[in-house]
């Protein structure tokens, strides 16, 4: 029997933030630029609104709002403008910053308002029926110019709770000027799901107007809030991209957008769109240069990874068994991690999802479930290193891993002068057989790891020209032991990119150069079988 959805037939609006509250991250920098490039990213999404920035308070995002309809297209979305009321005492028409909002040439307005009684007595210093004056004074001042201006209630659930009425007063006040919505902000993120539910059903059935959430972390609910307010009635929920905001962020909109599509069946973007929703929160990621989280809700490359070998035993059976939805609704995919605790299920479906069919060969998964535990107790880790997985699977299959090269020995050495001014000078030199040839290169680098990567790849890539697009983007290092201090024994993961794939990698050794040693050879193997290069 299949449950009806609660939400079937409700449209909700999505409103994206990332490129103003979510640029307020600690350590987020966003030109104008990576503003740009953002913007039809969250077009291809499917959301309703994207917020630009505050234009004329900031000049960075003045200069984004007149370079955005002349640089981009946007089928999907529109462009809104964030700014605040008049200032107490004074008239919209006269505001400098409320005029900056309608140069902007945005379509859509959203004003930021005091609803918390307290935040307009001391933050505003002015009366509570003047700060009604100011909402009501600009917000019919722009709808008279044309926009559709959106009120966000600023502390609306902390003004509620201290005084309702007034609250509700703020509210009813930018619904009777003309706003097209009110957005209740939980601008603490100090609000439970339950608290916000019961407010917003207050507020539902003492106004007519749409309302709309806007929840920020710091109670580790902003998702929940937002799918509680919506519940409730609230049909704009605001947000960002992969929970950016200052402090502990904002609600992160894509798993919002999940929750209410996939479990309560509301219809949030174009159809077809949340498929996208894992490719476009990396590739933002990309622009913001702050990585992606593993274990993020739904998007996450650890959201539908599986280590226990009893999951594996129920996930061959049926997926479904340990999984909350099909990963692909969200462009997301299923990943087999191989560890100390896999079986032979879990070997057999990694192996799938690497390539190989081991279907009917219980003695070969014997081998590799006790060559992957015996390897994890001296150190090593494959459900991080799936590349060097792969190839152990290699060896116990044909017998051998592909012999493109063989090395006859290696060294790596840092040589320190106070007389050059106390930098050190690293270099390694490596002997290897490939192609028929004995081949003898030095490499220098920033740091011994780095001078060993070079000269390997410059020993290599006469034979094996296909290297030259390989590149190690990542390195870390951890010491597995440390109760042996400096003698501890060392793991190194390594992860490289040929710009199209990322493979990664992992050695152990008992220092920081066997552990990148082991872990750097792996990689280059791995990148040339995974292209079909042939031994030469």
């Amino acid at each position: 029997m299949t449950t009806p959805h609660a939400l079937d037939g409700v449209t909700v609006e999505i409103y994206d933030t990332t490129l103003r509250d979510g640029a307020q991250q600690e350590g987020m920098n966003l030109t104008v630029a990576d503003k740009l490039a953002i913007a039809p990213l969250l077009d291809e999404l499917g959301v309703a609104v994207i917020e630009g920035g505050w234009p004329g308070a900031i000049p960075k995002d003045t200069e984004f709002f007149g370079r955005v309809e002349k640089e981009l297209e946007l089928p999907r979305a529109q462009i809104a403008a964030f700014g605040s009321t008049r200032k107490a005492g004074g008239r919209a028409h006269d505001d400098v910053q409320v005029r900056g909002l309608l140069d902007s040439g945005a379509p859509i307005v959203t004003l930021v308002a005091k609803s918390d009684v307290r935040h307009v007595e001391r933050a505003l210093r002015t009366t509570p029926e003047e700060n009604l004056a100011m909402i009501t004074d600009t917000v019919r001042y722009l709808r008279e110019a044309g926009r559709r201006v959106i009120v966000d209630a600023e502390h609306f659930f902390d003004g509620y709770r201290y005084d309702s009425d007034y609250a509700l007063r703020a509210v009813e006040a930018a619904f009777a000027a003309g706003a097209s919505d009110v957005v209740l902000c939980d601008t603490n993120g100090g609000m439970l799901p339950d608290w916000v539910h019961a407010i917003v059903t207050d507020v539902a059935s003492r106004t007519n107007g749409t309302l709309g959430i806007h929840a920020h972390n710091d109670s580790g609910c902003a998702v929940a809030n937002s799918v509680a307010a919506v519940v409730a009635g609230a049909r704009h929920v605001q947000g960002t991209i992969n929970g950016y905001g200052e402090r502990t962020g904002n609600a992160d909109l894509l798993a919002v957008v999940a929750n209410l599509e996939l479990k309560l069946g509301a219809r949030c973007l174009a159809p077809g769109a949340l498929a996208e929703a894992t490719r476009i929160a990396h590739a933002v990621s990309e622009v913001t240069n702050i990585p992606p989280y593993g274990r993020q809700p739904y998007i996450g490359a650890s959201a539908f990874a599986h280590k226990a070998g009893l999951h594996a035993s129920a996930i061959k059976v049926d997926p479904d068994m340990y999984q909350h939805i099909d990963p692909t609704l969200v462009g997301n995919d299923m990943r087999m991690l191989v560890s100390d605790m896999a079986g032979r299920a879990s070997i057999e479906l990694k192996g799938r999802e690497l390539g190989f069919d081991l279907t009917g060969q219980p003695e070969l998964l014997a081998r590799v479930v006790d060559r992957v535990k015996n390897a994890e107790a001296e150190g090593y880790t494959f459900d991080a290193a799936d590349a060097s997985f792969a190839l152990m699977l290699r060896e116990e299959i044909d017998g051998a891993r592909p012999a493109y090269f063989r090395v006859e020995s290696w060294r790596a050495s840092v040589n320190y002068s106070e007389r050059v001014g106390g930098d050190g000078e690293s270099e390694a030199t490596v002997k290897l057989h490939a192609g028929g040839e004995r081949v003898v290169r030095t490499g220098e680098g920033n740091g011994p790891v780095n001078a060993l990567d070079h000269a390997l790849r410059d020993a290599l890539r006469g034979i094996y020209p296909e290297i030259e697009t390989f590149e190690l983007i990542d390195f870390r290092v951890r010491l597995l032991d440390t109760s042996h201090g400096t003698d501890a024994v060392t793991r190194v993961l390594i992860q490289t990119t040929d710009g199209t794939d990322v493979w990664s990698t992992v050695g152990v050794g008992a220092n920081i150069l066997e552990a990148s040693y082991e872990a750097l050879v792996d990689a280059l193997v791995y990148g040339l079988v995974a292209r079909g290069v042939e031994i030469r």
